[in-house]
Parts: C-alpha cells; sequence; structure tokens
C-alpha cells in the first residue's frame, strides 16, 4: 500500500492529478497551476466536474478568489458541499467528481476543511465502506496568496484581502471566536483564563 500512496480515497485507482509533496502528507496537494490547468478543461477528459472550496472567511473571500470557487468556511457547510454530489454525478456520471480545497496558505483551514469532509463522507458511507461520495479530494499547496502571486488575471476580482487586514480586524475577531465553538469542543474555554 505504501508503493500506492497516489490512490483516491476509496482505494480504487490512482489520482487523475499530478499531485506533490505538501504541508500535510496525509493529504493529496496540487500545485495553483494544476488548478489552472482544471479549470481552463485539460482534465476535462477524466474530470466530469469539480469543485472549488475557498475556506476563508467571507471578507477574504469577497476581496479575490479562485474563479468559480464557493466560500465555505464553517463546519454548517460541510453538508452543502456533500450535496453537491448528486448534481455533479447528474452531470457526467462516467467521469470523476473532485474537490479542491484551498485557504490563505493551505496551512489550517482549507486543509482541516478538507478532513472534515472526508470524514462526513465517511460517516455519511459507513455502510458501504470503502464508497465515499468524493473519493477524490486535493488542498491547493500554498494556497491562495500563491495561487494570486502567479495568476492575479484570474482572481474575482482581481485582488487579494490577506486575513490580517487592518480594515477587517473586527470581521477577523468575530470569525475566530466562532471557529473556537465550531471546533467541537477541542477547544475550550477555561474560566478565567486565556490560551496564547
Amino acid at each position: 500500500m505504501v508503493e500506492e500512496s497516489n490512490l483516491i480515497g476509496d482505494g480504487s485507482q490512482t489520482c487523475s492529478l499530478p499531485t506533490i509533496p505538501g504541508k500535510h502528507p496525509d493529504l493529496k496537494s496540487i500545485t495553483n497551476q494544476t488548478v489552472v490547468d482544471v479549470i481552463s478543461g485539460k482534465y476535462d477528459d477524466t474530470i466530469g466536474s469539480f469543485l472549488i472550496v475557498d475556506c476563508r472567511y467571507p471578507y477574504e473571500y469577497n476581496g479575490g478568489h479562485v474563479p468559480g470557487a464557493i466560500n465555505a468556511h464553517r463546519p454548517e457547510d460541510i453538508p452543502s458541499i456533500l450535496n453537491q454530489h448528486q448534481s455533479m454525478r447528474n452531470a457526467a456520471s462516467d467521469k470523476r467528481h473532485i474537490v479542491i480545497f484551498y485557504c490563505e496558505f493551505s496551512s489550517e483551514r482549507g486543509p482541516r476543511m478538507c478532513r472534515n469532509v472526508r470524514n462526513a463522507d465517511r460517516d455519511l458511507n459507513k455502510d458501504s465502506y470503502p464508497f465515499l461520495n468524493f473519493p477524490e479530494i486535493y488542498v491547493m499547496h500554498n494556497g491562495f496568496t500563491d495561487f494570486y502571486e502567479t495568476h492575479q488575471n484570474l482572481c474575482e476580482p482581481q485582488a487579494y484581502t490577506p486575513m490580517l487586514h487592518k480594515d477587517h480586524s473586527d470581521d477577523l475577531r468575530h470569525f475566530r471566536s466562532k471557529s473556537k465553538s465550531w471546533s467541537g469542543g477541542s477547544k475550550r474555554r477555561v474560566s478565567g483564563s486565556r490560551l496564547f
């Protein structure tokens, strides 16, 4: 199985996209050029549909994103990602259906959402293991920062709003406070103290 490390999530075949060693060895990473190739149709012979998920906060997404990407940054967004499966399958049932995740650097939020979608997909299909709705999921290496640097002309709009942008400090505080409650109890608030 080690030799076949490029298998998709259900183990049935190898990845249709070229992968690279990424920051997260448990996830499949692709370059931003590969994402551009997917968008431009280079893989249309094998990929029937694709979904690109921007896992950044809404003000970051609205400040510039990969063309066609949807914004999904909360756990409540996972069911809508999984619900895309049926409409994607209807589009081209004999081809592959992939999902690509990213965030600002693809270090935390994108990989976390990727794992959470995979876990929800596994749970949804636990009675038919190893079947998955989306066996082929990827993380865009180095995130939107790298994509913007090399493909600014493709961004919608052609801009980049970083997470730590000074005009969005209130938004950042809001979303960070929400993300603590979204973490499912793994980050616990301790009365009278703060963790830094």
